[in-house]
């Protein structure tokens, strides 16, 4: 493999690492958000490390043959330990106990680094290797010891990744299952980059030859890994985003009908905020429902709550719901109201227009619920003619 096989899963775990760092700057007190950064921005720092020019350029700056090797094994172990400490929050359970067991994974990896440390002072590593240093050096005294404790250190976190999340995985539904999911796919790959370059060792160890896992099956496995776990971290967050924008846009839509009939109810000169054509829906949404309760509230006088309480019975005699025939009732009152303001410009005020305004504060009107009245039912369509309402279907 070359520097792009490498850059490309340390871009990608980047990108999600960058996806990620908002939501940890708005809640940087959150142990979770802190620890899913943590673990892409290691596993960015592992590929990056790892690639072959990165180890040139290293080993050149430093002018210590093999420097990287300890660098990139450093870098993956604290990577395998952000790993146990992402699991220990997303198990959940007291806060105490969590960073209890938090903290002891720190210390416990923190000293593993130390010790690749150690062993690497202690070798003899003096002929620069970019791509097999595993293999080449696998029988020499401390550096040794040092291959075999990171792969140890990468093999177990992988383990117990793996079995947690696919359990995790069982009991939730919707993307986050996904994500989880291809957190799994990725951990197994991983594990597969671990016991490939284990064999090789194995096979030196033995006299045999197996260099060929270490430097051209292993890569891949890796690099495969990572955009699997890149995806699995991005894709609940993603769809997420989608999903709440889909929905706050069909509401939008939705409200339409009540918005275009309760602006002719604004009176001529008002001003009104202007939302750009840029912002996002949820803004949008806020501002025609504000828009739909200030045309609401100018119609008050004109509201009927006998019309509403036939209404709403016609609604309930068709079929609908509780919550259907009172946004159908609501609807039809509005669509009197608008009528009755029409033929009455100069404003008529209705007596038992305060009662109505205190039985509608008990229960917020379903705004959505009722433009798609406005547009569909029978019932609203009667009392917009000042017909008798009868039953008839009254979904919208």
């Amino acid at each position: 493999m070359n520097g792009p096989d490498y850059y490309i899963p340390a871009a990608a775990l980047g990108f999600a690492f960058a996806f990620k760092l908002p939501g940890m700057l708005r809640d940087r007190h959150d142990p979770l958000l802190r620890s899913v950064c943590a673990v892409l921005l290691l596993a960015a720092c592992t590929f990056f490390f790892a690639a072959p020019p990165t180890i040139a350029a290293v080993n050149r700056l430093t002018g210590v043959p093999n420097f990287s090797a300890p660098l990139a094994y450093c870098v993956l172990t604290a990577y395998s330990a952000a790993s146990l400490v992402l699991l220990v929050n997303w198990r959940g359970g007291s806060p105490e106990k969590t960073r209890r067991i938090s903290r002891r994974w720190g210390i416990c990896y923190s000293l593993l680094v130390m010790a690749l440390v150690v062993l690497f002072a202690l070798g003899d590593a003096p002929v620069e290797r970019l791509r097999d240093l595993d293999t080449y050096y696998a029988t020499t005294p401390y550096i040794r010891e040092m291959i075999v404790l990171y792969l140890v250190a990468h093999l177990g976190a992988g383990i117990r990744m793996t079995v947690l999340c696919w359990r995790w995985s069982q009991q939730v539904r919707g993307w986050l299952r996904a994500g989880l999911v291809a957190i799994v796919f990725g951990s197994i790959f991983n594990l597969g980059y671990g016991v490939t370059k284990f064999a090789a060792v194995f096979a030196r160890w033995a006299g045999h030859d197996w260099d060929a896992l270490s430097t051209s099956a292993a890569p891949p496995l890796a690099s495969t890994g990572a955009l699997f776990m890149a995806l699995g971290f991005i894709l609940p967050l993603v769809a997420r985003r989608v999903s709440d924008n889909w929905r706050a846009w069909s509401t939008y839509r939705q409200l339409g009908t009540l918005w275009r009939e309760l602006r002719t109810t604004v009176p001529a000169g008002t001003t009104s905020v202007r939302i750009s054509w840029w912002s996002p829906a949820d803004l949008r949404v806020t501002q025609r429902e504000s828009d739909i309760h200030d045309g609401m509230l100018s119609l008050d006088p004109y509201f009927e709550p006998a019309l509403r309480a036939g209404a709403y019975a016609a609604a309930i005699a068709s079929g609908a719901d509780r919550r259907q025939a009172q946004a159908v009732a609501d609807a039809a009152m509005v669509a009197a109201a608008l009528q009755a303001r029409t033929a009455d410009p100069e404003g008529r005020i209705v007596s038992s227009a305060e009662a109505y305004s205190a039985e509608a504060a008990e229960a917020p009107r379903d705004l959505v619920r009722m433009s798609l009245a406005l547009r569909h039912s029978p019932v609203v369509k009667a009392a917009r003619h000042r017909l008798p309402l009868q039953p008839g279907t009254a979904d919208a």
